[in-house]
């Protein structure tokens, strides 16, 4: 490692001589980046070999983290700090005339995710490595990113993210590790003495090659695994002959239909090419991760008999459910186990989180496509289901109903859900009313027959990045104040709730704040040609696109205050910047145009010189984890507005939060326990709590003819959507207009009057800047109980029955032997070494 600049400069100057034949002069910022990145590398690999050597050598159980995306943001400043040198690195470069921030401005954001739970996933990873656990994600090594997002005109449109054009220096292609992945074919079977034994024949392989990139504890010693795996062909991919029929597109489909499957995150599933594609994904990565595990620990203890003793797989999300039916498959056809010992193996192995409580988000696919493409596996799930549902029909004989609710194979398709919550030993929601709400509603049946399974782990986000790294200024006052121990033990935070009313530190903190948005409100200028007041309120909303996160209810909002400041040009509104960021599905015609309403909303106020600059409206374009590092440390506001009951959790709330926005929200997710965290006096809720959102559900909803007919700001703005007070088309909004007066299913009108008083809170607050800062300063001392530490450590302590192992000299850590009361800290220990 490097002990001082005059080294690294060498070192790095050395590098980059060999590996772009050019001098420091020369070099452009993407080769000086590259060369930086494959000289830490160098460094990095040292350790993470030692990582794996010792969790050999140890026999320790291992976790894995099955994932369908990881949104790890650029890695070059998350890896500097991890190994300690990052100011070391910036001034040695600085000493060199280079500019860090350009390097780092040559990184793409990996391509490997897209919202909440990739960026929970990323998360996760870094606080495995922080915390010493032995364990590693799996998932896709896509070559295209979900998409790139431009606006055009007001609209989406989608680009290819091509963030593997100058290929990835942080990972390491591993052919060794290659496996086999089986699709299609047909399943034989013969009788060897007395037991069953089944063969596939006739089917489509694919190779899952294996490219693994590093996950850094900070400043531990620990490296471990991503595994993301690519798909390539398992033969010859050039038919000659078909080449010679003059079939020139036939001769390479079955190249082009095997790099499909890592080709694009998530592929457009509104139509069956692209739902048969999904599928192959998932079974590709869940095949290709279970072969490895299940190889690796062989070699290391020639059985798969106590696998379970070793080995956790965690599944998040539906999406890696087949590792369960593939396990089985490993055990039984490739290791001669009998169904009894297998599927108990498999059980004590598997542990399954769930994300949602939506209908839509609740994977299942169609049996006839299912059996097709995985005839094996089918065979499998089917038995599955035989037994589960034989188990329910013992405890609940006759209840038919209750039997078909939890079934597997059930109206013509396979429930990825159901699957994964009959094949694991434990269910988990991700904040305590999504957990009360799985229990109760979502799967209260499976709950019913198995509540020993479900527990709850809220989520929680790594204070390093999101404080140490996109906040530095915040996190050295926090240092100067309260000493440098909430970098390792978060908790530790809750000591700033003392200078909360210091006059002092609310003047370094308002500093900073206003430092952040100085600098965000030139970016903006700088990319979007519109001018931002950066001592105006900085209202921000960053999110996936979707009906039920409710942008349109800020939307109302601002064209409600909008108007207000039309009739009264005067009206004492302290100047507002509401600013938007997020993706929508590209087959998703309801968020796609929430973004164009956005849009057009922005140019309607933007260039009204009447409002006087009073409020402003942006749209910011491809938000990602780098653009959130930006946003996130700039925000006054944090706007976590969902249908109470629909979101899960959230952990945007948790990033603003511990930057030191003040969130105005619904008791829904995280919120809730935010809100406990801080005190009501520090947050803003307004609107339906989720037990009224249910209670009106169960009775049809309600009526949003009532609350137009009752409320003339309502009645006015979405009169506004369709009268021409937009400029465009009268009909460009009417599908809002139609949706609102006469099915509201996300209650936006409901609680449209509750987020108007809550908005007026917002500037009451905002006014009075000893109150405004005490709150966000509250907000920053409470956060320490969302960091990912906490949640990871929860994680295996409770369920994977995971315990550290200490790399070398490393330095103080959260324990994750330490036990929670009440979902509260304790005193906690350090680690000692």
């Amino acid at each position: 490692m490097f002990t001082n600049k005059e080294k690294f400069k060498a070192s790095f100057a050395e590098k980059l001589m060999t590996l772009c034949g050019k001098d420091l002069l020369e070099a452009t910022n993407l080769e000086k980046y590259q060369a930086l990145a494959s000289l830490l590398m160098e460094h990095i690999n040292r350790q993470w070999l030692k990582t794996n050597q010792e969790y050999t050598e140890n026999g320790d159980k291992q976790i894995y983290y099955f994932c369908i995306e990881f949104l790890l943001g650029r890695m070059l400043g998350s890896n500097l700090l991890n190994m300690g040198i990052k100011d070391l690195c910036e001034e040695a470069l600085a000493e060199l005339g280079i500019n860090f921030a350009a390097l780092q401005g040559e990184e793409p954001d990996a391509g490997l995710g897209n919202g909440g739970l990739g960026r929970l996933a990323a998360c996760y990873l870094d606080s495995m490595a922080s915390l010493h656990l032995p364990g590693h994600g799996c998932g896709i090594r896509y070559d295209y990113g979900l998409f790139e997002q431009k606006i055009i005109d007001g609209y989406q449109v989608e680009l290819p993210d091509d963030w593997l054009k100058h290929g990835n220096p942080w990972e390491v292609r591993r052919d060794d590790r290659t496996v086999e992945v089986k699709f299609g074919g047909k399943v034989c079977t013969e009788n060897q003495d007395g037991k069953t034994v089944y063969r596939l024949e006739d089917y489509d392989a694919v190779k899952a090659v294996p490219y693994d990139m590093p996950m850094i504890g900070f400043k531990n010693h620990t490296v471990n695994t991503l595994r993301l795996w690519k798909a390539e062909p398992a033969r010859s991919d050039f038919d000659f002959n078909a080449f010679n029929r003059g079939e020139y597109l036939k001769a390479t489909d079955y190249k082009n239909s095997v790099a499909a499957i890592s080709r694009v995150l998530y592929p457009n599933d509104n139509f069956e090419a692209g739902q048969i594609l999904r599928l192959k994904q998932e079974y590709f990565f869940a095949s290709a991760g279970v072969q490895s595990i299940v190889n690796r620990h062989k070699r290391k203890f020639g059985s798969v008999h106590n696998l379970a003793e070793k080995v956790a797989i965690h599944i998040n999300d539906t999406h890696p459910a087949l590792v369960i039916p593939e396990l089985m498959r490993l055990l039984i056809d490739e290791e001669g186990l009998f169904w009894e010992e297998a599927w108990q193996i498999t059980t004590r192995t598997m542990s399954y989180t769930n994300h949602t409580v939506l209908p839509e988000a609740l994977e299942k696919w169609p049996i006839d496509m299912f059996k097709k493409l995985l005839p094996r596996i089918f065979i499998l799930v089917h038995e599955i289901n035989e037994r589960f549902c034989a188990c329910m029909w013992d405890q609940y004989p006759g209840e038919w109903q209750r039997i078909r609710d939890v079934a597997i194979t059930a109206d013509g398709f396979v429930h990825m859900a159901h699957l994964a919550i009959a094949g694991s030993h434990s269910v988990n929601g991700v904040a305590e009313l999504h957990t009360k709400i799985l229990e109760k509603e979502t799967m209260h049946k499976f709950y019913d027959f198995s509540p020993h399974k479900f527990n709850n782990k809220t989520n929680g986000i790594t204070h390093r990045r999101w404080l140490l790294l996109a906040n530095p200024d915040l996190a050295r006052l926090v240092t100067s104040t309260i000493g440098h121990t909430w970098v390792h033990c978060p908790s530790e935070l809750e000591n700033l709730h003392k200078f909360a009313e210091d006059p002092s530190f609310q003047e370094q903190f308002a500093a900073i704040k206003q430092k952040n948005k100085e600098k965000l409100a030139k970016w903006l200028q700088d990319n979007y040609v519109v001018k931002i007041d950066p001592h105006s309120i900085f209202d921000i909303q960053i999110k996936r696109i979707h009906a039920y996160k409710r942008q349109t209810l800020n939307v109302l909002h601002i064209m409600h205050l909008y108007n207000r400041l039309k009739e009264n040009p005067n009206l004492d509104v302290t100047p507002r910047t509401f600013i938007f960021g997020g993706k929508a599905a590209p087959g998703y015609y309801d968020a796609k145009k929430t973004i164009k309403l956005i849009n057009t909303l922005a140019e309607v106020v933007n260039r009204d010189p009447d409002i006087r600059d009073k409020i402003k409206v942006v749209f910011a374009e491809n938000y990602n984890v780098s653009f959130a590092e930006l946003l996130i440390p700039a925000a006054d506001v944090s706007e976590q507005i969902p249908t109470a009951s629909k979101e899960a959790c959230g952990t945007g709330n948790m990033k603003f939060m511990l930057n030191g926005a003040v969130t105005i929200g619904t008791l829904d997710g995280g919120n809730i326990e935010i809100s406990k965290a801080v005190g009501d006096e520090n947050i803003i809720i307004f609107g339906l709590n989720a037990r009224e959102v249910i209670n009106f559900y169960r009775h049809g909803g309600y009526s949003s003819w009532e609350v137009i007919h009752n409320d003339v700001r309502v009645k006015t703005v979405l009169e506004q959507l369709v009268n021409g007070f937009f400029p465009v088309v009268r009909e460009e909004f009417r599908n809002f207009y139609e949706a609102f007066r006469h099915y509201d299913e996300f209650f936006v009108l409901r609680d449209f009057a509750s987020y108007v008083d809550a908005q007026k809170q917002v500037q009451e607050k905002y006014r009075d800047k000893a109150k405004w800062f005490s709150m966000c300063v509250h907000n920053v001392a409470s956060s320490g109980l969302f960091s990912s530490d906490r949640t990871f450590s929860e994680y295996a302590l409770e369920i994977w029955n995971v315990k550290p192992n200490i790399i070398g000299e490393a330095l103080p850590v959260f324990s994750p032997e330490s036990l929670f009361v009440a979902g509260r800290y304790p005193e906690m220990p350090y680690v000692q070494h």
